[in-house]
């Protein structure tokens, strides 16, 4: 199993929000490529960062944060938030990020995500964020009347990498992760998904690691990591 160190970006900054609301943002000292720098040191073989406010204006505006990023490490880095079409797909792997996230986009335009599976094999995630188990968009600021699981069975077959399924509520409220839901999801699709919401202790991350045949392949950390809840070397042990 996969542990992903999340970086979130809002006006440049390395920020951790509650439940996915903007104006409750805790914002931490170090520089996001700093940050990254820290997480690879620690021993992480993957980043994952979203563009907080790209998600809500609907296109990339952190984007000197995550080249600095993308020019500090040489761990592969998954990048969301704002990537709405095929142009702003090619620009970011052209800049050295090796999976894109869609998650608006996957909602509004599947056939979107259809082709950038072909033309990017292996690199497209489709993220899927709920809240009572229906999906959000724009930045969790709109929920649709698509449920999650019908969501991500759409992309069977298509060649999405992994399904990135994040419980809003249990997003930064460190109340712990909502196993439960992400291993319904995960049992009924043949793509790997990646959980994401509520961690907050190893034991959340033994949880995880107990269910991994159903289909999850990795866990994504904030503010845990950020406070010392989760102590890096520890985690990566127990994976």
């Amino acid at each position: 199993m996969i542990l992903y160190p999340a970086i979130d970006l809002k006006d440049g900054k390395c920020v951790r929000l509650l439940r996915g609301e903007m104006d409750k943002a805790t914002v931490f000292p170090e520089s996001p490529a700093t940050q990254a720098t820290l997480f690879e040191k620690a021993g992480f073989e993957w980043l994952h960062i979203v563009d907080l406010n790209g998600a809500f204006e609907g296109k990339p505006v952190n984007e000197s944060a995550v080249k600095a990023i993308l020019a500090a490490v040489k761990m592969p880095v998954q990048l969301g938030g704002g990537i709405r079409n095929m142009e702003m797909i090619d620009r970011w792997i052209n800049a050295g990020v090796s999976r894109i996230i869609l998650g608006t986009a996957a909602l509004r335009n599947p056939v979107l995500v259809k082709e950038a599976c072909r033309l990017f094999p292996n690199q497209i995630a489709v993220g899927i964020d709920a809240k009572g188990g229906k999906v959000a968009v724009n930045g969790w600021a709109e929920v649709s009347d698509q449920s999650a699981v019908d969501l991500a069975k759409r992309f069977e077959d298509v060649g999405v990498s992994a399904i990135i399924y994040t419980d809003i509520n249990r997003d930064g409220a460190m109340e712990g992760p909502n196993v439960e839901e992400t291993v319904k999801l995960a049992e009924v699709i043949t793509t790997p998904v990646i959980a994401s919401g509520g961690m907050t202790s190893l034991q959340d991350i033994s949880r995880y690691k107990e269910v991994e045949t159903s289909g999850i392949e990795g866990v994504i950390i904030g503010r845990a990591l950020y406070d010392g809840a989760i102590q890096p070397a520890d985690a990566l042990k127990l994976c």
